[in-house]
């Protein structure tokens, strides 16, 4: 199968026709499987970057990740001869790995909605999505596999989903306390009888605390997904095929990579140019020839635990092959011996890494590989060094004042080296944009310096389990919705990289911001390319609402993706019309006096840039004056 970059890599690419592309390759490759579900694409809020599956997710913006996923699931649901239905997970507030099986996600009610529910509420409004699986934890001290709150009172009643709800593999859920889970809206257990086995069902059908009609109400929201999708329209394929990637899958895998790095920083070293240039190319993961603990470019094709095995281009045989001068090589595992190489070099390109997977969190967000320190050592040594990043999520950096440029690919697939080569010497100009916020230090997260918060505490106080304990990890939401930027920007924290940052090889300028609000929301301005060369720029909008909403924050409103001509201006539009502004909560908060979505009187300001750090604002007003 085709190992195709992680979806934090696509959620930076902004690019919803691409997630659906992505969609689309995936179930086709799924179908000739003999696969007919795919169980994807996750979704979480990031809320703390070292979950061991942040890679997975599709970054910390509700709207953002709901529409990618939707996208996504259309690609899956979109070929009528192969169908395949797609599967958001994991429902929901399961944001970490540490004690996902036993521990209690605690978050209020408004937050729950506007933060974590949200993105699965638009992903299945704009999606073709056919289930959604629930997770291990408990939210609220009652297991999401059981509870009626999440899988009838949110997800079928207010979300209006009408498909069918599955475990994740052996999540636990309730059978002889409280509320039978047939009866709260979960439909199916995951892969085998674990907890619902037919005897199960009939011991509690002749208890009285289970009715035949629940369990035919769970069937056929099953099957009728199923004939939805056509599954039972399309005989299956007698055998799958043994290598089911294509050339234009392999494309795509490139494709996603390009498009989904992020150039944080670049002070002139980027593009490399120049017919002589001697590159110093440094670090373990740029090569196939493993060094040091045994990490090399497949170490950071996917994540650390892939169901995939990937064989990766490596970066340093694409770069040879690109380079037209000499290029020296060094593994990086003493970091002196790499600054010897990168001393002679025009410029050195260190790739720093660290390594996630699910099962456990990460114990922080530094390079794995004593990356800092190399990176520190080579750019003492060479002025003009060069890193890439690949990484599942955001990234400290000690040493960002000591480097010329800092090129974000993440896990790159197995076109990584392809992909990374092409930005490098500029084939490919950079135009991916974060969907993390990148912190200076750690003690700048949301849940820094709070066991409560994070990774959450047991009854005696304590954040480690004892042996024999068996109570659930209580974690504390408290931060409530400042999560993400909204947590930097409520605190007035600098992060080292805002929410949308990413640079290319070319400036753009914004101007002539005009904002209208009449049954749609029409935002206008005009953005100019004043570089040299053509680049792709995602221009964004982020709306205010009034003080009486109590957000912590602006949030993200919409984007635009725009190609321009050195010189080149173009009038932009977003336009958001009086549907989406509805189904996609933009202008509301959740009320928890009310239990309904609410829409405050008064001024919105809305703001549009380059980044979250926009420049430009104009806004309307509801109800008023301004």
């Amino acid at each position: 199968m085709t190992v195709f970059p992680a979806n934090v890599s696509l959620s930076s690419s902004w690019n919803t026709a691409l997630a659906r592309e992505k969609g689309a390759a995936v179930a086709h490759e799924a179908w000739r499987k003999q696969r007919n579900v795919l169980l994807g694409p996750g979704i979480a809020s990031g809320r703390d970057p070292r979950s061991g599956r942040t890679s997975e997710y599709l970054g910390e913006d509700p709207v953002l990740a709901g529409l990618m996923a939707g996208a996504y699931s259309r690609g899956v649901g979109a070929n009528d001869r192969e169908p395949v239905q797609s599967q958001l997970k994991h429902f929901v507030a399961n944001e970490q790995e540490t004690d996902r099986n036993n521990s209690s996600s605690n978050v209020d009610g408004r937050t729950l909605r506007e933060i974590y529910t949200l993105p699965y509420e638009i992903a299945i409004d704009r999606g073709d999505v056919g289930s959604v699986m629930c997770s291990f934890n408990q939210v609220n001290h009652d297991w999401a596999c059981g509870s009626q709150l999440l899988l009838d009172t949110i997800l079928r009643q207010e979300i209006g989903f009408d498909g069918w709800v599955v475990t994740d593999f052996g999540a636990r859920h309730y059978l002889t306390a409280g509320p039978p889970s047939l009866r709260a809206g979960l439909d199916q257990e995951l892969n085998a009888w674990r907890y619902w086995t037919p005897m199960a069902i009939k011991d509690q059908i002749a208890a009285g605390r289970l009715s035949v009609r629940d369990v035919d109400r769970a069937a056929l929201r099953i099957v009728r997904a199923h004939i939805a999708a056509g599954l039972f329209d399309v005989p299956r394929i007698a055998a799958p095929d043994v290598d089911v990637s294509t050339p234009q899958s392999e494309a795509l895998a490139r494709r996603l990579a390009e498009q989904g790095a992020v150039l944080l920083k670049n002070d002139g070293a980027l593009p490399l140019t120049g017919s002589s240039r001697r590159i110093a190319v440094i670090g373990p993961t740029a090569a196939n020839t493993p060094a040091t603990g045994d990490v090399d470019a497949s170490s950071v094709c996917l994540h650390t635990a892939p169901n995939i095995p990937c064989t990766a281009v490596a970066p340093l045989d694409s770069i040879v092959a690109r380079s037209r001068g000499p290029v020296v090589y060094d593994d990086g595992s003493d970091p002196a011996t790499a600054a010897e190489a990168a001393r002679t070099a025009d410029v050195a390109v260190v790739f720093g890494y660290y390594r996630e997977g699910e099962f456990a969190d990460r114990p922080n967000i530094s390079l794995d590989g004593n990356g800092d320190a190399l990176i520190a050592a080579v750019a003492a040594a060479n002025p003009n060094t060069v890193v890439v990043l690949q990484t599942g999520g955001p990234v400290v950096m000690p040493w960002i004042d000591s480097v010329r440029g800092v090129l974000e690919v993440w896990y790159a697939g197995e076109q990584m080296g392809p992909a990374i080569a092409a930005l490098l010497f500029g084939d490919v100009a950079p135009s991916g944009k974060l969907t993390h916020s990148f912190p200076r230090s750690e003690a700048d997260l949301p849940t820094a310096g709070d066991p409560t918060r994070y990774p959450g505490t047991f009854s005696d106080g304590s954040t480690v389990r004892a042996p024999g304990n068996t109570e659930p990890r209580q974690v504390s939401y408290s931060e409530g919705l400042a999560v993400g930027y909204r947590w930097y920007d409520s605190r007035n924290i600098e992060p080292l990289f805002p929410f949308g940052h990413g640079l290319t090889y070319t400036t753009f300028a914004y101007d002539r911001l005009d904002v209208s609000y009449g049954r749609d929301l029409r935002i206008r301005f005009r953005v100019t390319n004043t570089g040299r060369r053509t680049g792709t720029e995602t221009a964004q909008a982020y709306v205010e609402l009034p003080a009486s909403a109590h957000e912590p924050s602006k949030r993200l409103l919409g984007w635009e993706r725009v190609t321009l001509a050195p010189g080149q201006s173009r009038p932009v539009e977003i336009r958001i019309s009086a549907a989406d502004l509805r189904d996609l909560h933009l202008l509301e908060y959740w009320n928890p006096r009310t239990e309904h979505w609410t829409t405050a009187r008064g001024g919105y300001e809305v703001t549009v840039g380059t980044s979250f750090d926009t420049a430009l604002s104009d806004g309307f007003t509801l109800g008023g004056s301004r």
